[in-house]
């Protein structure tokens, strides 16, 4: 278990701030979005989407409140996000959308800055744009195990143009080293799957593309190419802005397409994470 001292404290109580600027800023803009109240049986329903976050923590984390009947709380695993369903119905004097919202207020005290949209129609990709895009940054890809994906997603939002340069596939170790200038010793001395690798991935991106931004990964989706020491599933993906670099490592289960979208899911988390710690207090406080 990591330590945490003063400093992380500190660091995670500002970053909770800004995420409750940003969630109530968008709340206001759009203010019943991702909200169904049935006029007829006075139902009350509302979806949490959370990134950055695995689905057994997210149930030991709401564990009493799942436990509840009305308001009724579902949660499942989307590709590597989390979706946490919240349905009410009227109780005497109390009415659905009363009882519901006294849940999602403390859903969102317990899983901050995890959640990052309560709008139904509202993807990950687009809350990543819109944070490049308000901050006026420019983002390129470079993509090993999941060959082209996480440009598909942030190519998916109209407006891309405006944000995303360019992407690698860099599948091979030969197109590492000559596309995005890996060094022939970090891939000899540590893998192709590696913290050491990404870190380089991300500054050779940045450097070809003179982008602001760039996220890396590369993997082992399987299902073969595992061994003891990174099995299938073993993914480290990797965001540098500005040359400020972060690697997370991943322990992915599922098949080949399921390890890939879930690598997806993670890189446009963390890419996301990472705008918010260095670039949202600017523009909202």
């Amino acid at each position: 278990m990591p330590k945490t001292d003063k400093t992380d404290k500190t660091k995670n109580t500002e970053l909770d701030r800004i995420l409750e600027k940003e969630l109530k800023r968008a709340g206001e803009k759009n203010a019943d979005a991702g909200e169904t109240e049935d006029e007829g049986s006075g139902s009350y329903e509302q979806t949490l989407k959370l990134c950055g976050i695995g689905l057994n923590e997210a149930e030991n984390l709401a564990a009493d409140l799942l436990k509840g009947e009305n308001p009724a709380l579902t949660i499942e695993d989307r590709d590597g996000e989390v979706h946490i369903h919240v349905s009410a119905l009227p109780d005497g004097e109390k009415s659905a959308k009363k009882l519901a919202k006294r849940v999602i207020k403390e859903l969102k005290s317990r899983f901050s800055e995890k959640i990052y949209t309560t709008e139904d129609t509202v993807t990950l990709e687009q809350t990543v744009y819109e944070l490049l895009r308000s901050n006026s940054l420019t983002v390129t890809t470079a993509e090993s195990c999941t060959g082209g994906l996480v440009a598909a997603r942030l190519i998916n939002v109209p407006g891309a143009s405006e944000v995303f340069k360019e992407g690698f596939i860099t599948y091979s170790n030969k197109a590492k080293r000559t596309r995005l200038g890996v060094k022939k010793s970090t891939l000899l001395k540590h893998g192709a799957v590696s913290e050491q690798t990404v870190k380089e991935m991300t500054k050779g991106a940045l450097f070809t593309s003179r982008a602001d931004v760039a996220v890396a990964v590369s993997g082992v989706a399987g299902p073969d190419g595992g061994n003891e020491e990174k099995p299938v599933g073993t993914v480290f993906v990797g965001c540098n802005i500005r040359g400020k670099i972060e690697v997370c490592e991943y322990h992915f289960d599922g098949d080949r397409n399921e390890v890939r979208q879930k690598t997806v899911t993670a890189a446009l988390s963390l890419l996301r994470r990472c705008m918010l710690k260095l670039y949202s207090e600017n523009n909202f406080r």
